[in-house]
């Protein structure tokens, strides 16, 4: 009897000295070219707020949380920044994320974490005193002329290790802290690159220029020969771009090691329709050296600042591919850019973040200034979206999308969903055509929908100021389709919930999505 407790003691024992089964950690996953971001085991989609940059002390969350409320944003993005964990070197304080994580969590909020190391905007703002100091140890690019550039060489081993050493001690305490993942991203470095040099001219460089280009380019490109032999007038570009992502990549993987996290890149972008030009951060033109050089890189993902429709809708489809899922982790946080958030639904997109949502600081004119109608503008959205979230990225992630966002005019815009073509129209009155009086909204920066094909006929619709038709662009084989069901409702518990039927003056001019609003809609023969 005495063994038999005693061996009961050992395996209690045993069991009480095993962890608790983590939560499942946030992925990436993709079928027939289209992604979803899986959090808590289902599809999530980012409703995100970004902070301003130096809102990453605890004293300044108080201002932060109210406005994440206020837009009903269901992810803060917020910096962590090298020179606040490891002010001193190989002395790490994580105050800063002790305090922010717990808070997200009282605030039923998941956190994206953006790592301010070696590279904030190119340069070394975020970076420790004791880095910036020492350019001997920590070297920057250098000239043609031998001088000193801002930004930091990527191919300092110095500065590598030291960064990835800081970045590593990060992810082994937000592991040990944060069991339940209200961390589902992270951010390495931010918005890289390099203004007024192309590339490094140190002799180290020079002579990695001069040789042929790495094996694993070469395999994705299938190009051969020396940079310049390779690239030719992009040569200097994709040189600086190919040693970035190496070195960001060693970072993530080294990070992964610790918390197996999905990591992104940020990009600060060049013309939408010249690839010839451009920066070598993860920008567009530059995405296939990325893809090859950067591995544990699961998105690079456009900063998009552009107030023009046709080059946002350009940047949206550059990032938009099977092998790279779109997210748009920072954007114009007034009126005129939220409109882009239906169109970066209809796109696939698995989050869109304004930037600057708190009213800490104003990126004015770059966003907007801080008015209860940009507030609005977003939060309007939010609120539709919010509750239904993860049924509408789950839908996304099993159908085909389209989006539209009104264009620089009113003019009409087409999709093609299935047999059906979708047109959005703008600056509409709810009855009548273009002959009706002038719409208040007709010369203002607003309007768009995104619509999910969940069968042959039948779609699920979001959106707001904007006029939606469809007509068949061929006949079903029983004979035409017209409108059999037009709900607006929501999701709850993953079941549709309709709060009312659309019928008579509500269609008869088409479908007109004045505020933020979710229909489902089918057609059906009649016989």
């Amino acid at each position: 009897m005495n063994l038999f407790r005693s061996l009961c003691g050992m395996l209690l024992s045993l069991c009480l000295a095993l962890p608790a089964s983590a939560a499942e950690l946030p992925r990436i996953v993709s079928k027939n070219g289209r992604h979803a971001l899986y959090v808590d085991g289902a599809p999530f989609l980012i409703l995100g707020g970004q902070a301003h940059n130096s809102s990453n002390y605890p004293g300044m969350l108080p201002e932060v949380w109210p406005t994440i409320h206020a837009i009903h944003a269901n992810t803060l993005e917020i910096p962590v920044a090298w020179e606040q964990i490891e002010p001193v070197e190989g002395k790490f304080d994580f105050s800063w994320v002790d305090a922010l994580i717990p808070q997200a969590r009282e605030n039923h909020v998941r956190l994206v974490l953006l790592w301010f190391g070696t590279w904030k905007n190119t340069g070394p703002a975020y970076a420790p005193e004791w880095v910036k100091a020492d350019s001997k140890r920590f070297p920057h690019m250098l000239t043609k002329d031998g001088k000193q550039h801002y930004v930091h060489t990527p191919l300092g081993r110095n500065t590598l290790e030291a960064d990835k050493r800081a970045f590593v001690a990060l992810m082994r305490h937000i592991r040990e802290i944060d069991p339940d993942h209200t961390v589902i991203m992270v951010q390495p470095e931010n918005e890289v690159g390099s203004y007024g040099l192309d590339r490094d001219y140190s002799p180290e460089a020079n002579r990695l220029f001069a040789a042929p280009i790495p094996t694993e380019l070469a395999r994705r490109t299938g190009k051969s020969g020396t940079w310049t032999q390779a690239f030719g007038k992009t040569a200097a570009r994709n040189f600086t771009a190919w040693y970035l992502a190496r070195y960001i990549d060693e970072i993530a993987a080294a990070g992964q090691a610790e918390l197996n996290l999905p990591m992104y890149v940020n990009a600060a972008l060049s013309d939408a329709f010249n690839d010839a030009g451009g920066n070598s951060g993860p920008d567009w033109a530059v995405i296939d050296i990325w893809k090859a050089a950067a591995p544990h890189i699961a998105i690079e993902a456009p900063d998009i600042y552009e107030r023009n429709s046709t080059a946002v809708n350009a940047y949206m489809d550059h990032y938009a591919r099977p092998d790279n899922p779109l997210f748009i982790p920072e954007t114009g946080n007034d009126l005129g850019f939220a409109r882009f958030f239906w169109l970066a639904l209809g796109k696939g997109a698995i989050g869109w973040s304004p930037f600057g949502m708190d009213p800490t600081y104003s990126n004015f004119p770059l966003g907007g200034l801080n008015t209860p109608e940009n507030l609005e503008a977003v939060s309007s959205k939010f609120a539709l979206m919010a509750p239904i979230a993860q049924e509408w990225a789950r839908l996304a992630y099993d159908h085909p999308t389209v989006g539209f966002a009104k264009g620089q005019d009113v003019s009409d815009q087409s999709a093609i969903l299935g047999r059906w073509k979708i047109t959005a129209q703008y600056g509409l009155w709810e009855f009548g055509g273009r002959d009706a009086p002038p719409n208040p909204n007709k010369d203002r920066p607003v309007g768009g929908a995104a619509v999910i094909g969940l069968g042959p006929d039948e779609f699920l619709l979001a959106g707001s100021d904007v006029r939606l038709a469809f007509s068949e662009t061929a006949p079903a084989p029983d004979g035409g389709g017209r409108f059999m069901v037009v709900e607006e409702g929501t999701f709850q518990n993953g079941r549709w919930l309709m709060k009312r039927r659309w019928n008579g003056d509500q269609v008869d001019h088409g479908i007109n999505l004045t505020k933020p609003t979710l229909l489902k809609v089918r057609f059906g023969i009649s016989r």
